[in-house]
């Protein structure tokens, strides 16, 4: 059995994992996907002092309460600068980093930093309107298919200012973790991760894949992303996933 942990990304929560979670649940494994401070049902607790050290001691907390090691722990979109943190300070209790259309900064890059000055600007200027929290970004920017994207811009609420100001302390590329898979959404609706996937796609360090899936890959396409999860589970991998669904 292995252990899973699944960070949402901006705006969203531990929902967004639903399908996946059961899929993996199913095939024997533990799951966790907890959801950051000021999100989803965690939303009342929002606040303009929320930053990036918030939901890196949220993930933290997980393994610390939960006592957990070994662990396959997943970063979606924002959650790869949350996973980055996490594995700076517990990089020991964790085998795989899993990035999923997802930043991998370097050491002292914020999220603004790593997007440029024009949506830096954009996010300032949103966020001054709306007492220090960004609007979440319609779900039709992204990609996700149609059946879901009502649901998600439903469920979507703001995201403090603060975490994506503040940067990493150590880059993705020099935390303690010697395995490291980055899935590279080919269809996500804009160009965030191509210069990353580009970055890494022949860097021996890494073992990179590619789906054909809009951003929100656990929505789009849970049976594949489901797959190269188990991919990290010796043992398993390609073909669990249709077992799965044949024993239903």
């Amino acid at each position: 059995m292995a252990t899973f942990v699944l960070v949402h990304g901006a705006f969203q929560g531990g929902w967004v994992y639903a399908r996946v979670a059961r899929m993996l649940r199913k095939a024997g494994h533990e799951v966790y996907t907890p959801t950051l401070t000021g999100l989803g049902e965690r939303s009342h607790l929002a606040n303009q002092a929320i930053n990036l050290d918030t939901h890196i001691q949220d993930i933290v907390n997980v393994f610390k309460y939960e006592d957990l090691t070994d662990v396959i722990l997943c970063g979606h979109s924002y959650g790869g600068l949350v996973i980055t943190g996490v594995a700076g300070e517990i990089g020991n209790r964790i085998r795989t980093l899993f990035y999923l259309d997802a930043y991998a900064p370097a050491k002292g890059q914020s999220l603004l930093g790593i997007t440029g000055a024009g949506m830096s600007l954009a996010v300032l200027e949103q966020a001054s309107g709306n007492e220090g929290m960004i609007p979440p970004i319609p779900a039709a920017v992204f990609n996700v298919n149609v059946a879901d994207a009502p649901r998600v811009d439903a469920m979507c609420v703001p995201q403090p200012l603060p975490s994506f100001v503040q940067a990493v302390r150590v880059g993705a590329e020099s935390v303690p973790v010697a395995n490291r898979t980055y899935v590279f959404a080919t269809a996500n609706g804009g160009d965030w991760f191509v210069s990353t996937h580009a970055r890494l796609k022949d860097d021996p360090r890494w073992k990179v894949r590619t789906v054909a899936s809009g951003h929100n890959v656990m929505l789009d396409s849970p049976d594949e992303l489901t797959s190269l999860l188990l991919e990290e589970v010796p043992g398993e991998g390609e073909g669990a996933v249709a077992g799965l669904r044949a024993a239903t």
